[in-house]
């Protein structure tokens, strides 16, 4: 038999960036509690509003599982003496497990011979297990900030109010601080304030929902989208979605109620960004666009509840971010009375990181840097746009109004730099080397921009590791995954072609003299290798996504200097893996790569001497590697890898015949030694694409 069971704090209003992890933690931490408990249970559901968190299970075990499990007690030896009577530790051991020594059995261990029991723990009424869990579970949730109230101990993210405790129509005697669970729960506060008492589970959503709560939070947020576009459109306008707003609107409110409120026209010469962040950070308003995606002077607010004059409520939102919009308008007016290039001097009074040293010092090695990345990539002629953009890269982090919005650095750079009469391009280089700032986002449109990116992350990269400051599993305070993937991204996107060594390197080069004077040698800070393996790991976890892992490490192991090459020989790799005939060329290749391993390094380097070669196959096999490697070189430097893929495939037959009819461990050691070189030369070929040995048969 089963029951259903619904457990729900209730609270004063929690912060909305608290709910969802901690319904989350509500949620796992119950089930791993009645794992330990040893109680079956169906999926479960979570909800969440800002006054309550609540997990519910349709069908729960009325009783825990049976548990069988056998105790091993002393050894035989040691339990009985020469005659067989039993010792005192025998005696002993029996009386705790509530049994004779007759009742005990002998167990063979690899440690020899015990003495032990069979013992069956009967399965425990599923209340008395529940109460225990809940009680544990809700002691235990964590929150990024706790209080106490009034004169209790425990802590939680708000003061709670009540508890909901059932399992089928019992109430589970769970108490927290100063409540008792009970079988009641609460509505809406305004419009629902009185307590409503459920006689079971199952009634909670639809009790909740007749008391104006809609407590499933996916719910909630598909009924606010729908409400807002249904708002934009009687505006006559087009919501400017936004998901991470959304998710927070979501869990402000229980029952969102959005209105349509205007601003000032006047205000819409400010850029667009700005205007959306005033309405978006301080006020949770979404932004209105017209037809043509250009800004509307209208904001729709979300409020908890509904009004009796919706007139007095709009009001209210807009007198609020008329203030808001004047402090943006006095920012802006006041920025730009001075140039963007003369706020580049106070940069060198902005630490940046207190080893690394100012914004000033960053701006200088990103230029040093950003002039090498133009020349690898063969944009020399970019090289003003590149140099005038990154001196006044950083300048608006002075500003007034991205003091106020960090979030506008990068925006207001390139406003500031167009009202300063900077070069257009200039402008937008300012601007898009901040790009892309998450997951999704736009990529540069032009390559100045990305050049100056990329020197600034890898500075990051190289600036930040050198100090030790590597990510943790749980931390990456700067940022440095996010850093390594954008570059990642821009290296693709705009198919840079440059050795990523070298760019640390000269990364490294720049830092030096900080570093030198902070730990004596760079490279002891920060060593290449370890940024190249960070690297790495980011690549295998991004092209994991998309590619087979195995293959995605055999191409990597082939090497990863040039991007662009590395995910044009993946592509033709994954292409391949589908040919009838791979899974044999993968076998011939591991062969080759077994013998080569185990014995090139009793091989002195050389060349292969065509002169040793005794056997017709062996004297094919060299013929053909000296053909394919002929052909594959131009291939590879026109990145055709799926023909460099095709000529050496061509080479499977005469890599079988090799092995079929030649000896290679032969006992004439110079012929040995030869054939060893041959095989190397064939696994150097099949490695400019990808390490075959990495390659999993029949994946």
């Amino acid at each position: 038999m089963a029951k259903e069971l619904l457990f729900e704090i209730g609270t004063e209003e929690i912060p909305a960036s608290f709910i969802e992890p901690a319904v989350d933690e509500l949620r796992q931490k119950l089930i791993e509690q009645m794992a330990s408990g040893r109680i079956s249970h169906g999926e479960p559901r979570t909800f969440a509003t800002p006054r309550r968190l609540a997990v519910y299970f349709s069908a729960v075990a009325e009783l825990s599982e049976d548990l069988s499990k056998e105790v091993i007690g002393p050894p035989v030896k040691v339990a009985f003496d020469p005659a067989g009577k039993p010792s005192r530790a025998a005696q002993k051991f029996a009386e705790g497990l509530g049994l004779t020594v007759e009742k005990l059995e002998r167990f063979q261990t690899p440690k020899g011979e015990y003495l032990g029991a069979r013992l069956l723990e009967r399965g425990r009424p599923a209340h008395q297990v529940l109460t225990g869990a809940l009680t544990e579970v809700i002691h235990s949730l964590k929150f990024p900030k706790s209080m106490r109230w009034g004169d209790v101990e425990q802590t939680f993210a708000r003061p709670v109010h009540w508890i909901l405790a059932l399992f089928g129509s019992e109430v589970l005697p769970v108490v927290f601080a100063d409540v008792s669970a009970a079988r009641f729960t609460y509505g809406h506060r305004f419009l629902s304030p009185d307590r409503i008492e459920l006689s079971g589970p199952s009634e909670y959503e639809s009790s909740l929902l007749r008391a104006h709560v809609i407590a499933d939070p996916d719910r909630r947020k598909a009924i606010l989208l729908e409400r807002l576009r249904a708002a934009a459109a009687r505006a006559r306008g087009n919501l400017i979605e936004d998901p991470a707003l959304l998710d927070q609107v979501t869990e402000l409110v229980e029952l969102p109620n959005p209105v349509v409120g205007s601003f000032d026209e006047s205000y819409l010469d400010l850029p667009p960004e700005v205007l959306v962040q005033e309405m978006k950070r301080h006020q949770r308003y979404f932004a209105l666009a017209d037809g043509s995606g250009k800004l509307m002077p209208k904001f729709i607010a979300v409020s908890n509840t509904t009004v009796r004059d919706e007139q007095v409520s709009i009001r209210g939102y807009e007198r609020v971010l008329r203030a808001r919009l004047a402090d943006a308008r006095f920012f802006f007016d006041e920025d730009r009375k001075a140039p963007l290039s003369e706020r580049v001097e106070k940069l060198s009074r902005v630490v940046w990181q207190e080893k690394l040293g100012t914004y000033a010092e960053k701006v200088t090695r990103i230029e040093r840097l950003a002039t090498w990345l133009a020349n690898a990539v063969g944009r020399e002629q970019l090289l003003p746009v590149i140099r005038r953009a990154t001196l006044l890269s950083k300048a608006d982090l002075v500003t007034g109004m991205v003091g106020e919005f960090p979030e506008l650095q990068g925006i207001m750079g390139r406003e500031y730099a167009k009202s300063s009469g900077e070069d257009p391009h200039v402008a937008l280089a300012i601007f898009e080397h901040y790009l892309p700032r998450w997951a999704g986002d736009a990529l540069p449109t032009e390559d100045s921009g990305a050049i100056i990116g990329l020197a600034d992350r890898f500075d990051t990269l190289c600036g930040i590791f050198a100090i030790g400051r590597a990510p943790t599993g749980a931390a990456d305070p700067f940022g440095l995954r996010r850093a390594c993937l954008a570059i990642i991204h821009l290296v693709l996107a705009r198919h840079f072609r440059f050795s990523i060594a070298k760019a640390v390197e000269s990364a490294l080069g720049a830092l030096e003299p900080k570093l030198v004077g902070m730990v004596g040698k760079p490279s002891e800070a920060a060593p290449a290798q370890v940024v190249l393996d960070f690297f790495r790991a980011r690549l295998k976890a991004l092209w994991s996504e998309r590619y087979r892992p195995d293959l995605v490490e055999a191409v990597l192991s082939a090497g990863f200097d040039d991007i662009v090459s590395a995910q044009q020989r993946l592509e033709a790799l994954s292409r391949l893996v589908s040919d009838p005939s791979f899974e044999s060329l993968a076998t011939a290749f591991k062969r080759v790569g077994n013998i080569v391993e185990k014995q090139a390094k009793d091989v002195p380097a050389g060349k292969v001497d065509a002169k040793r070669l005794k056997e017709a196959s062996e004297v094919r096999l060299a013929q053909a590697c000296s053909a394919v490697r002929a052909k594959i070189g131009d291939l590879a430097k026109a990145d055709d890898y799926p023909g460099v893929l095709k000529e050496i495939i061509s080479l499977r037959p005469s890599v079988d015949a090799f092995f079929d009819e030649v000896m290679v461990m032969t006992d004439q050691r110079e012929v040995r030694e030869n054939r060893v070189r041959l095989l190397q030369e064939v696994r150097g070929l099949f490695s400019q694409v990808a390490d075959f040995s990495k390659i999993q048969a029949g994946s």
